[in-house]
């Protein structure tokens, strides 16, 4: 440790690439734990149980693969066809998905002084409030009869429901959404989780499906939820697929032409976006890492040759090869664990930043990371220093007492 502080500035330019290494893999690491949370318990409220039936992949409101472009329409019938014949499940809805913009004018919600544009719609059926229950902060979800009649209420989240009654009076009250108006007869409670901490249920309008079709009969964003019942979602999800191949004609062998999905697999799905990116934030660091590696070698080496006389005393009054090693090998690993540690500092204060500027952006710094970053960081010292302790062992105590 004196040697590295007799020469902290030489040092601390040595190890500025294992800094650099180590908090971009921590910080990384820590937001997409974050993230990752975020995203888990947001699928986990879709229900461990329910099925997603789709014409296309991934998320309704965005322009589907070319490969999926062709693809038949999901009517909300099939809502109906599955729960007369899968005898596996348990409840049955339709969701309507409604875009953000409808003939080139965006969905707004307003009130009488009050206007927002941070809106989501969609129509769905009052078994919806079976499949994916929610709980509600002020009144209650809309009924099969009301639905069945065309009522025009809606239920809204708690994030719009407080950007449009600031005075918390909501109940009763009408909302013009994208031109209709509806009288609010709920409002849901926060979600738990969801992107970068934003769940878009909290700023939903959920209307009745009859009466966005009503409205809206040229949409076929469909997706119909099917709850298993307890313990045989694997059963139900093969049955509700053949009976698809069947009613859509999907000849025998073909690949289906609908999306069966469950919350396990979207996330699943996730994980693996977030490991491809963790990979390259690695990937990056591991320049760094490198650069520092060299660079430590680099000063060892040159720590070698100023002391030579050093080691030649040493050795002199009996030190071993293998003391002359550890020596070193300690230097170097002093070096770069003190980069490590460095880097990790850094790591947490920078996340702790992102996470006070940055709410939405959820972080979570986790234990393990900071393990294996300092794990890292001196598994580097003990690499990139093993040449220069070996060449330090090998002088020969004479020679080197005679360099200078």
């Amino acid at each position: 440790m004196d040697s590295v502080w007799a020469h902290r500035f030489r040092s601390l330019l040595t190890i500025v690439g294992i800094v650099i290494g180590i908090t971009t893999v921590v910080t990384v690491s820590s937001l997409l734990s974050g993230l990752k949370q975020g995203v888990t318990t947001f699928f986990s409220e879709f229900g461990p149980d329910n099925i997603f039936i789709s014409r296309v992949s991934g998320d309704p409101n965005q322009n589907p693969p070319p490969s999926e472009i062709r693809r038949k329409p999901v009517g909300s019938d099939y809502a109906e066809l599955i729960q007369r014949l899968v005898p596996s499940v348990a409840e049955v809805s339709a969701t309507l998905y409604l875009p953000g913009v409808i003939g080139r004018t965006p969905i707004t919600a307003k009130v009488p002084g009050y206007e927002s544009d941070q809106v989501n719609m969609i129509g769905q059926t009052a078994s919806g409030f079976l499949t994916q229950p929610r709980n509600f902060v002020a009144g209650r979800p809309f009924t099969e009869e009301e639905e069945k009649r065309g009522a025009r209420v809606c239920v809204i989240g708690p994030k719009l429901a407080d950007a449009l009654f600031p005075d918390g009076s909501v109940l009763g009250r009408s909302v013009t959404v994208a031109g209709a108006e509806y009288t609010i007869i709920g409002v849901t409670e926060e979600a738990k989780g969801g992107f970068f901490g934003e769940n878009p249920i909290d700023r939903q309008v959920t209307i009745p499906l009859s009466v966005a079709r009503l409205r809206y009969p040229q949409l076929d964003r469909f997706v119909v939820i099917a709850k298993a019942s307890e313990g045989r979602r694997g059963d139900a999800e093969e049955d509700i697929r053949q009976l698809l191949r069947r009613v859509r004609k999907t000849p025998l062998g073909a690949p289906d032409d609908f999306s069966l999905s469950t919350a396990d697999q979207i996330i699943a799905r996730f994980d693996s976006i977030t490991q491809l990116i963790v990979l390259v934030s690695i990937s990056i660091s591991g320049l760094g890492l490198l650069v520092g590696g060299i660079g430590v070698m680099n000063i060892m080496l040159v720590s070698v040759t100023e002391r030579t006389k050093e080691i030649g005393v040493r050795k002199a009054l009996g030190a071993r090869r293998s003391d002359i090693i550890v020596q070193f090998l300690t230097e170097a690993v002093a070096l770069t664990g003190a980069g490590g540690v460095l880097g990790l500092l850094i790591s947490v204060i920078v996340t702790l930043i992102v996470g006070t500027l940055v709410p939405s952006l959820p972080s979570a710094v986790s234990t393990g990371a900071l393990i294996a970053g300092f794990a890292v960081s001196v598994g580097i010292g003990i690499f990139f220093g093993t040449w220069p302790a070996v060449k330090a062992a090998r002088l020969d105590p004479v020679e080197a007492l005679r360099y200078e």
